[in-house]
């Protein structure tokens, strides 16, 4: 998504256009291939105004290149759509839910209040926000509610349906209603895919939060909560800096924290590959 505002959006874009992402998780389980939100889908590159809100396409300049979908990620590296057996959402927003039908097999799990939310949709952004059409046709889901032992404090969703225990949801409402985290157990400590909890990297890792006058705005424009949501970022701002040892924490929409742990990421499967 490339919004006009540039560096008073992303912090670090030259231009006019700002580069924001959609940073979605793959994990490879004993149980097949875990897909951590979806980001657009194919569906949604083919027809854009029948899927999304006009505002939305407009507002968040949104690039639809089929290039960027997850299941033309997931392909390159030579799996198959069927290969991807359940998918996990921080929430259901239309820039996480987009490649749902991509997966048509998949099971999806999300929190039962969001699927609550998504039906409802009250006023013009719950409208504009939640979109049916990119998951009328999805036929497996698991909805949950917080509950089991908590994780670092947070409440916690643990034994999540046909999944690996290392597989967590950790609510984090505020952003919307059913807006939840993903906590992933590696071999590397663990990883929280914060989802909308919060959009700027220098929002977390200090006392000090810094955002962008951007996504300030545009958390504002799209909290249902905001009491929530201020309080759960000032847990996680905690949560990273008292466990930064054993807890990385990554939002969705921040290219250069997706650059950090894409970097990351290749240097483990590089060391994965080259024990001599």
């Amino acid at each position: 998504m490339c919004p006009i505002g540039g560096a008073l959006f992303d912090g670090f874009s030259g231009g006019l256009t700002a580069h924001l992402v959609c940073h979605c998780l793959l994990v490879e389980t004993n149980q097949g291939l875990v897909l951590i939100d979806t980001g657009f889908g194919l569906r949604d590159i083919e027809s854009p105004y029948s899927r999304l809100s006009p505002f939305f396409i407009h507002f968040n300049n949104i690039q639809f290149d089929r290039k960027y979908t997850a299941r033309s990620q997931i392909e390159q590296i030579g799996f198959s759509a069927s290969d991807v057996r359940h998918i996990v959402l921080t929430h259901l927003d239309f820039d996480h839910a987009g490649g749902l039908e991509d997966f048509p097999e998949a099971t999806v799990h999300v929190m039962q209040a969001e699927i609550d939310a998504a039906r409802d949709r009250h006023g013009a952004i719950a409208k504009g926000r939640y979109r049916p059409g990119q998951w009328d046709e999805v036929k497996h889901w698991k909805y949950y509610a917080a509950g089991g032992e908590p994780w670092f404090g947070f409440a916690a969703v643990r034994d999540l349906d046909g999944l690996p225990p290392e597989i967590l949801l950790i609510p984090l409402a505020g952003h919307t209603r059913g807006h939840a985290g993903v906590a992933i157990d590696t071999p590397d400590g663990w990883l929280l895919h914060a989802g909308d909890a919060y959009f700027y990297r220098h929002e977390m890792d200090s006392d000090q939060r810094r955002c962008t006058p951007g996504l300030r705005a545009y958390q504002w424009m799209m909290e249902v909560d905001r009491k929530a949501r201020l309080l759960n970022q000032d847990r996680l701002r905690a949560l990273s800096i008292e466990q930064s040892k054993d807890v990385s924490l990554f939002c969705s929409h921040d290219a250069v924290e997706l650059q950090a742990f894409a970097d990351k990421s290749s240097g483990s499967q590089n060391k994965q590959f080259h024990h001599h």
